[in-house]
């Protein structure tokens, strides 16, 4: 198993660079065909200079290792020095300090292969050179120490000290190693756009043919459906003309006017719009009552042809016939006549005034050849939703339709980490994401308008917690399990400051940035019973805690609030939206309130039977959700004191412990760490976690509180944290997993 993974990985990473260095040529190729079109001639030479000069080698790294053996087989010390030393000012020295031992490893070892192949060569003039002028530079470094006696001895390579590295392995194991390193480094890099272009063209073209797909499929599904029923059915009266020449309309037209309209329990839901304009008589043939001498049904029914300033009147006949058909059905064996006159024109009028209406949207609509040319995502989602059943298309409530409230536009993957997500959370402005995973390992990535990583932070302490201060929102606060905490600057790519909080409470659990970004808030705990960071699952009595106010610009701690009863750890916390309120959940079950001006609690009540695991404000400020280890659900009251608005049981895998199961009976148990919901803009909706994928549900304020309306998939492991950005017009979810994958899915919120 290992060795294939790293073998997909090799196959992966040479994939990437034949990938790069095929954009960078084909970039280069542009950019000449635009100096030469804009006439700039002797930038062109100078940039043929450049590229012939180029010692990255157009970032080929099979080219950069082919120059290092050719100055070490021409025995060229001063090239070879020099062509490292621009690797080192180039691309080494952007690299974190923990990378430099691995960089002066990779050195000594091209030294040594310079020396090993001077030997073998039968230059000794070239080795005692090398010692002569490398002597300052390495006489003071202990892995050099023995190596001064080489050109003095007879046979080096029968030498136990020296044997192994005259051998064909230690040579091709270590341009391997070198070889490796360039090419994670190179892929690691920043790219600048214009190197995307190729793969965002192709991207475009393959969700163009997408779309195409889905429409092609969405028409034939709609033309059997409607060929369906008018073989079973036929149609016993004559059309008006404007219902006849419906054909020519786009269909997608006409189903996104259906699905804006909420039909009553009377009228059958229909995938188009036929089903509305037809009389009952087609749906459940009876007989037509006979014909009077004054009725305009009759009238209509004798003429071949009808003109187009009468088409209205010819469809208020048969939409008045309609609510007849309809009203003898849902009667008794009483007679038509018996119901009041009254009803039937009120009736008979309303519908006629809606019919009336919807007609007028139709053909106030553009073409349908311009509708059918246009291949945009929206369409195309469109027609996804219509093919997938349940969440996807909608679904009738008491005999409503009711409209779904978010189109799923796209789902991307981000697969840079290699273990379990503890934290997923993006910044104020919705522009960047961080990502923790159980190894310690962040993630810095941006979304928009593609995915890349910006910065990767790796740490030797094991790492709790992870909040973005909110000013400026580029800043990272990281909480370890060693009692300290780090504010690291994500684009200068380094540590700012690091505070050391309590020692006997080293456990950084939760942090949370003031909106007004001049402090955060801090909870520390102490170790749990049995001496580890992080014991699984939790202990049923609460460990001691600690919950402290830092100020950000003196890097100092302002105070240390008071828990009451007693000191316990808090697992979560959440500021309103100006930062005179903070709740915390604890994991003796209690949620406190602070007052942030008096800096005092404001009330405090027992919530959940066990661990409060996450806790945030409602849209308007009025309620605090929670959600606990009973698994509930709860929406709170903060004017009165413990009391409930709504409650709901969550299944197991949206509050965990969360499992996952692998080979021979292994399971990976983790408590729940992240933000476990979150709200959209508006408030109306919250993301849940799942087993395979974000829930989201709709707030009903009622029994049952949660109306589940969308399922986002795409997980193969549970999903442990959530987050839900609604900077941009297109809502962005965020649902990480045990995996390492982290699923990010586009909504289209359909307004109504």
């Amino acid at each position: 198993m290992t060795v294939s993974r790293k073998e997909s990985a090799g196959r992966s990473s040479l994939c990437f660079l034949v990938r790069m260095g095929s954009a960078v040529e084909r970039t280069d190729k542009h950019v000449r065909e635009y100096l030469l079109y804009r006439g700039f001639t002797s930038t062109l030479k100078q940039l043929d200079s450049d590229i012939k000069a180029d010692k990255e080698k157009g970032f080929r790294v099979d080219r950069i290792i082919e120059q290092l053996q050719q100055l070490v087989q021409s025995f060229d010390l001063a090239g070879l020095k020099e062509y490292w030393l621009y690797l080192d000012r180039r691309l080494f020295c952007r690299l974190e300090d923990v990378y430099r031992s691995t960089v002066n490893k990779l050195r000594t070892s091209l030294y040594r292969y310079y020396v090993i192949n001077t030997i073998q060569k039968g230059n000794l003039e070239k080795t005692q050179e090398f010692f002569q002028k490398q002597a300052l530079e390495l006489q003071g470094q202990a892995e050099w120490r023995d190596w001064f006696i080489l050109p003095f001895i007879p046979t080096p390579e029968q030498n136990p000290a020296f044997g192994p590295y005259f051998s064909r392995q230690w040579a091709d194991t270590f341009l391997v190693s070198l070889h490796n390193f360039l090419s994670v480094l190179f892929q690691c890099m920043p790219q600048p756009v214009l190197l995307s272009f190729d793969s965002e063209v192709q991207r475009m073209t393959s969700l163009a043919e997408e779309n195409e797909q889905l429409r092609q499929v969405l028409f034939a599904l709609q033309t059997e459906s409607r060929d369906q029923k008018d073989g079973d059915e036929a149609v016993q009266h004559k059309l008006p003309l404007y219902v006849q020449n419906m054909d020519r309309l786009g269909d997608t037209e006409l189903d996104l006017v259906s699905s804006q309209r909420v039909v009553s329990a009377a009228t059958a839901p229909s995938r188009n719009f036929f089903s509305t304009l037809l009389p009952q008589a087609k749906r459940a043939p009876m007989k037509a009552p006979p014909p009077t001498s004054g009725s305009p049904n009759q009238a209509a029914l004798g003429r071949k042809e009808l003109p187009a300033n009468q088409a209205v009147k010819c469809k208020e006949s048969s939409q008045s016939k309609e609510v007849k058909a309809a009203s003898s059905q849902s009667s008794s064996s009483e007679a038509p006549s018996s119901q009041p006159q009254a009803m039937n024109q009120n009736s008979r009028h309303r519908r006629i005034q809606e019919h009336e209406k919807e007609r007028k949207e139709l053909f106030s609509r553009p073409s349908p050849q311009a509708a059918e040319n246009r291949a945009d995502d929206v369409d195309a989602t469109a027609a996804k939703s219509l093919l997938e059943p349940s969440d996807s298309s909608g679904r009738e409530d008491g005999g409503l339709q009711v409209e779904q409230p978010f189109i799923k536009l796209s789902q991307e993957e981000y697969g840079e980490h290699h273990s379990s997500i503890m934290h997923c959370r993006v910044d104020s402005s919705g522009r960047r994401v961080a990502s923790l995973d159980v190894d310690g390992v962040i993630k810095v990535w941006s979304f928009n308008p593609m995915m890349q990583t910006k910065a990767t932070i790796m740490s030797k302490s094991p790492l709790l917690s992870l909040e973005w201060a909110t000013k400026p929102d580029r800043l990272l606060l990281l909480g370890s399990g060693v009692g300290t905490v780090r504010l690291y600057d994500t684009e200068a790519k380094k540590n700012l400051y690091e505070m050391n909080i309590d020692e006997t409470h080293p456990r950084i659990l939760s942090l949370a940035c003031s909106p007004s970004g001049s402090s955060f808030v801090c909870s520390a705990a102490a170790l749990s019973r049995s001496g580890s960071v992080d014991s699984v699952p939790r202990l049923p009595i609460p460990v001691s805690g600690q919950l402290l106010l830092w100020d950000t610009k003196t890097v100092k701690q302002q105070l240390q609030f008071s828990l009451e009863p007693e000191p316990v750890a808090i697992n979560c916390t959440a500021f309103n939206h100006n930062g005179n309120l903070l709740v915390t959940g604890a994991a003796d079950g209690v949620i406190r309130l602070f007052d942030m001006q008096r800096y005092e609690s404001a009330m405090s009540w027992r919530a959940h039977d066990g661990e409060v695991y996450s806790v945030e404000f409602s849209y308007d400020e009025n309620t605090v959700f929670s959600v606990g280890e009973d698994r509930k659900f709860i929406q709170w009251n903060i004017h009165r004191c413990g009391v409930k608005q709504s409650e709901q049981v969550l299944p197991q895998d949206a509050t965990g412990p969360f499992v996952l199961s692998g080979y021979s009976g292994y399971k990976q148990v983790q408590v729940p760490r992240g933000r476990l919901f979150a709200f959209d803009s508006e408030g109306q909706h919250v993301l849940t976690c799942s087993s395979s994928g974000g829930l989201i549900y709709r707030l009903t304020n009622g029994e049952p509180a949660l109306d589940r309306v969308l399922s986002l998939g795409g997980h193969k492991a549970p999903v442990v944290t959530v987050d839900w950005c609604s900077a941009v017009d297109c809502g962005t979810c965020l649902t990480a997993s045990m995996d390492g994958k982290i699923k990010l899915s586009t909504l289209l919120a359909q307004k109504s």
